[in-house]
């Protein structure tokens, strides 16, 4: 009898011990299974997402075209007073996200598009060709004119980069499409032969074009302004196409308006009814041409003030640097 009962006591203490030790073992099995369905869906999906290569989401995407809208808003459309501008940057997000960065299509912008609508005067349109540096330090002295950077659009997307990915509504920071390499039907591009194709049909009046003169071939079939702007210009609105042929001070000329480029360049606009007009533009130049010039590295002749004028760049430190065109 003590022994029986002694065994009774030892088995009746045993039992809670054995309970709570299954209890510890379900719930490190149960942590077990969701961590490694974790680690195996991360796995999963980092198998699915592509390495594409082109770079990956700029860094803060969002924030800064919320950012820039802002400030573009306060500046150059007052009357837009950043209040539409949350609704801008989720449209510019619902654009990519989620979807497959190789099947974007320009009907995927166009609620952006309808959102950042704006109207330039006529004359005042100045596109470019490898010369993008040049241009916009152009049109931040000579405000009147503008390039597709320049307007609302063009800004919120200026050197930034940006991709999602098919049924994740997260954006890819690692890699995105490269137009060459992978697929040409990536968000970047299609935005940007979207919105250059609207600004060139949007020109009116006399329209101007800056070109590398550094370089060989100063106008290109397959850049953006040859292969997508040339084409969208309407002759209906737009008389005359002037080209401005940037030469390096100093440097070996690559091309000009007698080039074959440029001749090139010329019967296409002229195919299409349009007058084309040119001008190869230094520094010496673009003293004479613009007398009023302010410039410290410009000493002005006061008697070259009767010279015929065209609205010549008044930047005077042009370096040529050869440039590569993002869009």
């Amino acid at each position: 009898m003590p022994q029986a009962g002694y065994s009774f006591v030892v088995q009746a203490e045993e039992k809670p011990c054995r309970a709570v030790s299954s209890r510890a073992l379900c719930f490190g099995a149960v942590l077990a299974l969701v961590i490694g369905l974790g680690m195996g869906l991360g796995f999963w999906r980092s198998l699915r997402a592509p390495a594409w290569h082109g770079r990956g989401t700029s860094a803060n995407f969002s924030q800064r075209v919320l950012k820039r809208c802002s400030s573009y808003s306060r500046g150059s459309v007052p009357e837009l007073g950043g209040k539409r501008c949350p609704e801008i940057v989720a449209a510019f997000e619902n654009a990519f996200l989620s979807k497959d960065p190789c099947q974007i299509t320009e009907e995927d912008y166009q609620p952006l598009i309808n959102l950042t609508q704006q109207s330039i005067p006529c004359g005042k349109f100045l596109f470019w060709s490898r010369s993008k540096k040049l241009a916009h330090r152009y049109t931040r002295q000579k405000k009147e004119f503008f390039t597709l950077e320049d307007t609302l659009l063009g800004r919120l997307a200026d050197g930034l980069t940006w991709c999602g990915e098919k049924g994740s509504p997260e954006m890819n920071y690692q890699s995105c499409p490269h137009w060459k390499e992978d697929c040409a039907k990536n968000p970047v591009l299609v935005f940007w032969v979207l919105a250059s194709r609207r600004f060139a049909e949007n020109a009116c009046g006399e329209v101007t074009v800056m070109l590398n003169g550094s370089q060989s071939n100063a106008f290109s079939r397959s850049s953006m302004f040859g292969s997508i702007e040339v084409r969208h210009l309407d002759p209906k609105k737009v008389h005359t196409l002037q080209a401005w042929v940037m030469q390096n001070p100093g440097g070996v000329s690559g091309d000009s308006c007698s080039g074959t480029t440029i001749s090139d360049l010329k019967s296409i606009i002229n195919g299409r009814n349009i007058t084309f007009i040119c001008h190869d533009v230094n520094r010496e130049a673009a003293c004479l041409m613009e007398p009023r010039a302010v410039d410290m590295d410009c000493q002005v002749n006061p008697t070259q003030a009767a010279l015929p004028t065209v609205p010549i760049v008044t930047v005077l430190q042009l370096t040529m640097k050869t440039e590569k065109r993002s869009h």
